[in-house]
């Protein structure tokens, strides 16, 4: 038998050592026959035989499994020595990464309000009424409600339809004077070429004693931001409604495609509109339980601020995920 713990031993491949088992192991098989002669053996010596025997196939079992997983274990490696691929190297193809063109833009409006000392503050995306829409000074029956419809959950739970219920919350849990700003993402049921159902706001708001906030403030604050985002361009504030500030004005700036000359984005007027502001009105300040300060507030789209600062067409196509389109940005 010692042959054959040699041969076992010796077994450079998987397929030699199956030879081996074969051999050994086999139906004609060295054991099979060794087996065989036992028939021949005298009686009294057939029982010891027959124990060196399965001693010697137990120990060759080990020897041949020992063997064969050493054998296997080494192909493995000798494969995937062969399939490896170096990832420390350059690919060919790679590309760079970027920020979608929206995070760009969020991002540089708060990277000015916040060198103007403005606190950036966030909340959750599902509110409730209170701080949506009533402490906002919109009651139920308030027809500016349907310009704002959302997606409803149980027990006057909603999608927010903008950031200004973190405003509130800031000045319910929070004493003037504030300085802030509320990015995030909002919810309303619109879906066209210059809507969709989510998009980001960025909203201030700077609410102080009685008579130390005014509106030249808010002009002079909004004229700095506009002329930071878009260059040397025209701003001017038309009035206009908002149920929480009063007064309140649309802001325009001159038409980024045309400087003022009038062409189609601008639908020939040479004014682009960015954004709603106005002067926060005592309904808003009396939910919140505030006396005898003042305050003015400001809100914008950061889609409508990406598609004019990128020349974008369809604001639609910012959510596409259209790689053509974002990798421009790149």
């Amino acid at each position: 038998m010692k042959e054959w713990y040699d041969a076992i031993k010796e077994a450079q491949s998987v397929e030699k050592l199956e030879d081996i088992r074969i051999s050994v192991f086999g139906k004609k098989g060295v054991l099979a026959d060794e087996f065989a002669k036992m028939k021949s053996a005298p009686d009294n010596e057939k029982s010891q035989i027959a124990k060196e025997l399965n001693t010697h196939k137990n120990e060759l079992m080990n020897e041949f499994t020992a063997k064969k997983i050493i054998l296997q274990t080494e192909e493995l490696k000798r494969a995937m020595m062969a399939e490896a691929i170096d990832v420390s190297l350059y690919g060919s193809q790679s590309q760079a990464g970027a920020l979608h063109p929206v995070m760009q833009t969020m991002d540089r409006i708060v990277e000015y309000f916040s060198s103007m000392n403005f606190a950036v503050k966030t909340g959750t995306m599902v509110e409730d009424d209170f701080n949506n829409f009533e402490a906002l000074n919109l009651p139920k029956y308030h027809p500016a409600r349907d310009m704002q419809d959302t997606f409803y959950f149980k027990d006057e739970m909603l999608l927010r339809t903008h950031t200004s219920p973190v405003q509130i919350r800031t000045m319910m849990s929070t004493k003037p004077p504030i300085r802030m700003i509320a990015p995030g993402a909002v919810f309303r049921r619109d879906y066209d070429i210059t809507h969709t159902p989510m998009f980001h706001q960025v909203e201030g708001l700077v609410v102080d004693e009685e008579g130390k906030v005014s509106f030249a403030n808010l002009k002079y604050i909004l004229e700095d931001f506009l002329k930071y985002m878009f260059g040397d361009v025209e701003v001017r504030f038309r009035p206009s409604f908002f149920p929480f500030t009063e007064p309140s004005a649309e802001v325009d700036i001159s038409c980024v495609f045309c400087k003022g000359q009038g062409c189609r984005v601008c639908s020939q007027t040479g004014w682009l509109e960015v954004l709603g502001c106005g002067i926060v009105d005592p309904n808003v300040f009396k939910a919140v339980k505030y006396k005898n300060v003042s305050g003015y507030a400001f809100g914008l789209g950061v889609e409508r601020f990406a598609m004019l600062i990128h020349q974008i067409g369809d604001l639609r196509s910012l959510f596409e995920g259209d790689i053509k389109l974002l990798e421009q940005f790149q």
